[in-house]
């Protein structure tokens, strides 16, 4: 008897163990599946934050300016810049001059007279040294002032000051100085030599006003504001430009830009572009992270479901000078309010959009309105009574909605049985 005991005992106990095993095996699938549950489904829950979507896609364009190239006949010199690039001018300014061909030896010719004047000085002893100071300093202002100076009129002002100054140094030398005839000479002659560099030095003005620059790259008379017309996706890729690179500095010519607006061109394909309409607001997001109000000025016929577009922009011209071809972030529109992933938007039968709070472990269905949708986020808001009216719900059945505010937790993925 004991031993038959013991052997029911010893089943007993074996059975009770595969149970235990059992338990144990579903208790691990179950964590296992919630765990790969966990890796699909990372976010149950979302908090609904007050937030930005946009619509943008990614574009190269080719900027086309009203631009007024300058040059002059003695191009093969070589420019002095009197206005630097992206320095804006007046019509008539001075933008640069030609080096002369004799500039060289007409400096040091007058750089050799310079040293026999100031030896000669140097060894007078009987002249008015307060006047002649008062002179040098005065010609020594001017002739600062000139240096920096870029009109027109004030540089023939101060040449007129300085070459009177000169005379009247000569004068004071010339009577107080036993050799003042010869210094007088000296100066006369230096008079000479600065007349022939001047009146054989070639200046170009500015036929407009504008910013100018050294960066003309032959495409001024192609890419034109006067016709958008021609542009098209041959022309633009038959140039053959590189995005990005920086137009090289020309020195025999220059060209005067419009810095009130350029306008840049692009072929494009997507849905937004296709149906986009001339004076449309845009924004166009530049290389820099600026971001620049921008107006469709041109859109031509679809041309293998392609269209050109042309946007005019009227700021941040001057940082745009340096280049023909960029990259750019066109963001066709913007909006901020209450957003909410996709993924926590499902329809009723109706089709209306609703979402699915969490509140203390409490869920309502809240019935939202779609303001403005992208590929992964929506701006919602509630309905007005008077929209819920018209949809055709009772006041009661509106008295019984709930409302979404910020901060609130939703279903990020819900289910349409989990309020059912």
């Amino acid at each position: 008897m004991k031993l038959l005991s013991k052997r029911k005992k010893n089943k007993y106990n074996k059975k009770y163990n595969i149970l235990i095993a059992l338990a144990g095996l579903i208790i691990l699938g179950y964590i296992l599946y919630a765990i790969i549950n966990l890796i699909k489904s990372p976010t149950d829950v979302f908090i609904v934050e007050y937030g930005n979507v946009s619509l943008e896609e990614s574009a190269i364009g080719y900027l086309i300016r009203e631009e007024t190239v300058i040059k002059g006949n003695n191009y093969q010199n070589g420019i002095v810049q009197i206005k630097t690039e992206g320095e804006k001018v007046s019509k008539g300014d001075y933008v640069f001059r030609y080096y002369n061909n004799s500039e060289e030896e007409i400096t040091n010719q007058i750089k050799e007279i310079d040293n026999k004047i100031n030896e000669a000085l140097g060894k007078q002893t009987d002249i008015f040294y307060a006047d002649i100071r008062s002179l040098d300093k005065q010609i020594e202002q001017k002739i600062e002032t000139l240096s920096s100076s870029t009109e027109t009129s004030k540089i023939r002002e101060y040449k007129n000051d300085i070459n009177t100054f000169l005379t009247k140094k000569s004068k004071i030398i010339g009577k107080k100085s036993s050799s003042g005839s010869y210094i007088n000479q000296l100066y006369e002659e230096r008079s000479l030599y600065e007349a022939k560099l001047t009146e054989t030095t070639e200046y170009v003005t500015a036929p407009i006003s504008g910013i100018v620059s050294y960066r003309v790259d032959s495409y001024e008379n192609v890419l034109t504001t006067s016709d958008f017309s021609k542009i098209n996706k041959e022309l633009l890729e038959g140039l053959n430009l590189k995005t990005g690179q920086i137009i090289a500095t020309n020195d025999q010519e220059g060209k005067v830009i419009n810095n009130f607006e350029c306008y840049i061109a692009t072929v494009m394909k997507s849905d937004s572009a296709l149906n986009a309409q001339v004076g449309q607001k845009v924004k166009i997001r530049l290389s820099n992270k600026e971001e620049v109000e921008a107006t469709i000025e041109y859109k031509s016929d679809v041309i293998d479901e392609e269209v050109v577009l042309v946007f005019k922009i009227t700021s941040k011209v001057e940082d745009l000078i340096s280049y023909r071809k960029i990259s750019f972030d066109l963001i066709w529109w913007s909006d901020t309010g209450l957003r909410v992933p996709n993924s926590a938007i499902i329809y009723d039968e109706e089709n209306n959009p609703y979402i699915i709070r969490n509140r203390s472990g409490y869920l309502d269905k809240i019935l939202v309105k779609k303001l403005k949708e992208t590929k992964s986020y929506t701006i919602i808001d509630n309905y007005k009574t008077e929209d819920l009216k018209e949809m055709g719900y009772s006041i009661e059945e509106i008295r019984k909605m709930k409302k979404v505010a910020l901060y609130d937790e939703i279903i990020s993925k819900p289910q349409k049985q989990m309020l059912q």
